[in-house]
């Protein structure tokens, strides 16, 4: 590189300074032998070119002195943080434990364990009989978990670098059969009674469906290998138009016994919410009622529990209520705490769901209620959430 005219420090006026011609020596074997070092440093290459401000320098060190901080913290507390959840898992569980081999062979609860300590996070099972007794520990992390007579379907992130989320597939004897990648963070599953399709929701944005832009990615899969594709690409129908909003989600499946073209869900678009009736053939979501989130269809076909929004929309209070298919009747039950969780049927006359133990979600309970509107919930199974109920 040329300095131009009246270069400085070498006395030479009003005459181009030629750059030093750095040549290669032949080596004794006739290669290319290395490129030698100059023995001068042209005035081009000074230190004072490379950083010409002084002060640039300094805010580039203080730069790297920052990275380099930030960088020891965030490795400080990944440790930190890893061994801290390490210690916590290995306490002892304010419940009985014990390992599963594979899903029982009686009826049975399956769902998420969040009693704190051994087991933590974990899908476990405890006989319908007996639903307080002790729970048998799958050895599977899942943030939402559903069961059938003969396969498990987990949700689950992965604390990596970056963060994943899969689903994987479990058969009677717990070991992974199937596994695939999900597009954002677990929030719903579902497995028809004969364990034949599966369906996962995942938020692609956002945590909550009453945060403002959230979105969802809901598909349902056969276990012959077939995929039915995103909700979402289905034609939502209301009164015989077709709705082409682009803010359409769908979400909560429930699965029609017997019925193997039919589902239920929720579809949302501009602020509303309403129950619509799937067709897997067709690929048809035609809206069957308004205000209604999370349906659950009952073991013989004839009800759908659901959450009811008070307003109507995706925001304020839900109350649970049951509608009867043939007659159209809503009965809305007793239940006055605002409910998040899909509903469950443990049978023909009674609905079981998780509520939270506090703001943190951490920790929850499943608690039952009777579909008669005079009656009160109790509580089903301490530390538990996502309940699938398996009746063989």
């Amino acid at each position: 590189m040329s300095r131009g005219k009246g270069s400085r420090g070498n006395g030479s006026q009003g005459k181009e300074q030629q750059p030093a011609q750095l040549k290669l020596k032949p080596a004794a074997n006739g290669s290319v032998a290395t490129l030698p070092m100059p023995d001068t440093v042209p005035p081009d290459a000074s230190e004072s070119t490379l950083f010409p401000d002084s002060g640039v320098r300094r805010r580039w060190l203080a730069l790297l002195a920052i990275v380099a901080l930030v960088l020891a913290g965030a490795a400080v507390y990944g440790v930190s943080a890893f061994q801290t959840a390490k210690t916590s898992q290995e306490a002892a569980s304010p419940v009985d434990l014990s390992t599963a081999e594979t899903l029982p062979a009686a009826p049975f609860v399956m769902f998420r364990n969040t009693a704190p300590g051994q087991g933590f996070g974990q899908a476990a099972t405890v006989l319908l009989a007996d639903p307080q007794g002790q729970r048998a520990l799958s050895g599977h992390t899942c943030d939402r978990v559903y069961a059938a007579s003969n396969l498990v379907s987990c949700l689950t992130t992965r604390n990596e670098i970056p963060t994943k989320f899969t689903a994987t597939v479990y058969n009677t004897s717990l070991d992974a059969v199937e596994s695939w990648d999900l597009g954002g963070i677990p929030s719903r599953t579902r497995i028809s009674a004969d364990g034949s399709l599966l369906a996962s929701t995942v938020f692609v944005s956002g945590h909550s469906y009453a945060t403002a832009g959230f979105s969802t990615e809901t598909i349902i899969r056969g276990r012959d290998g077939t995929v039915h594709g995103n909700l979402e690409e289905f034609a939502l129908i209301s009164g015989g138009t077709q709705i082409k909003a682009a803010d359409r989600n769908i979400w909560g499946v429930t699965f029609v016994p017997g019925q193997p073209d039919a589902f239920y869900a929720t579809a949302s678009s501009q602020g509303k919410i309403w129950l619509v009736q799937g067709s897997l053939k067709d690929k048809t979501l035609t809206v069957a009622a308004a205000g209604i989130e999370c349906p659950s269809v009952s073991p013989d076909g004839t009800r759908i529990a659901y959450k009811k929004s008070v307003s109507g929309t995706l925001v304020g209070h839900r109350n649970i209520a049951v509608l009867d298919i043939a007659s159209g009747t809503e009965t809305v039950l007793g239940e006055q705490r605002d409910i998040d969780d899909q509903l469950e049927w443990l049978d023909a006359t009674t609905v079981v769901y998780g509520v939270p133990r506090d703001e943190t979600g951490q920790d929850s309970d499943i608690w039952s209620l009777a579909i008669d509107p005079a009656s009160q919930p109790s509580l089903f199974i301490e530390h538990a959430w996502s309940p699938a109920v398996v009746r063989q």
